[in-house]
């Protein structure tokens, strides 16, 4: 297997020599199972806006943050054994006195690494002098427990692999693409990058089969839409070394079939 990005401002990386089952294995792991930070609990001191207590808790636990995965572990894999401490739970607190708009950006974190990733998030509206006080915990979780840890949407296609033959109506067909992928050189038509095309098959229609277009079922385009905690590399990376360890933990256990 080899991998290199396609495109890094569209989360777009090229696999090569797999198959449609290793890339799946891909895209669940990253959606369930690679961790990032939320708020968890939250406890309120004042609150005396017009929303309840458990509405904006669950803005807040929705809130995206961004995540250190090299300073936190999972509580169910840190050494407190889930009891909460610095390597595993982050606080945050946020107080603030109307009137106006509270926004995350206004959340206070212990960690400067570990903050809203939307500042411009709109929490609750106050009036006059209603205030909220309030603490929260952020833990590390994984998607599969809900989805406010997950780290992003995932999705793969084959590479396209197009041939181009003898093509009458070049400028009709490189204007008909949706991606604008063709360009006509003379009276030829010619292809300015495969990977950014969506498999619709557009151009074969109206090439009378003077095209041919089809996704390789070996080599793939990896398509990462980060929420924003980490980087599409983050993830890929994090995957890698899960899809690993739990390869490692089936090879123990059926050492110990007999």
């Amino acid at each position: 297997m080899n991998m290199k990005f396609v495109s890094k401002e569209d989360g777009q990386v090229l696999i090569k020599g797999t198959n449609p089952t290793e890339m799946n294995t891909f895209r669940r792991i990253i959606i369930n199972k690679v961790p990032t930070m939320a708020i968890k609990t939250v406890e309120f001191t004042e609150n005396s806006s017009a929303i309840y207590d458990e509405m904006l808790a669950h803005r807040l636990g929705l809130t995206t943050l961004k995540t250190d995965l090299k300073s936190y572990n999972l509580q169910k894999e840190c050494k407190c054994k889930g009891e909460g401490c610095a390597q595993c739970t982050l606080l945050l607190s946020l107080e603030a006195e109307g009137p106006g708009t509270v926004y995350a950006d206004q959340i206070k974190s212990q960690d400067p690494k570990v903050i809203p990733v939307f500042g411009k998030t709109p929490l609750v509206k106050l009036i006059g002098n209603q205030k909220v006080k309030l603490e929260a915990t952020a833990v590390l979780g994984e998607g599969k427990e809900h989805m406010k840890f997950s780290p992003g949407l995932v999705f793969y296609k084959g590479n396209p692999e197009i041939k181009i033959g003898s093509v009458k109506n070049a400028k009709a067909i490189a204007e008909s693409c949706p991606k604008q992928l063709y360009k006509v050189d003379g009276q030829k038509l010619k292809m300015v990058d495969n990977t950014k095309c969506i498999l619709c098959k557009q151009c074969e229609d109206l090439s009378d089969g003077a095209i041919e277009v089809n996704g390789s079922d070996k080599d793939f385009i990896l398509t990462i839409e980060p929420f924003g905690q980490l980087t599409p590399k983050e993830m890929i990376t994090k995957a890698s070394e899960i899809i690993v360890s739990q390869l490692k933990e089936l090879t123990s256990e059926i050492k110990k079939l007999k």
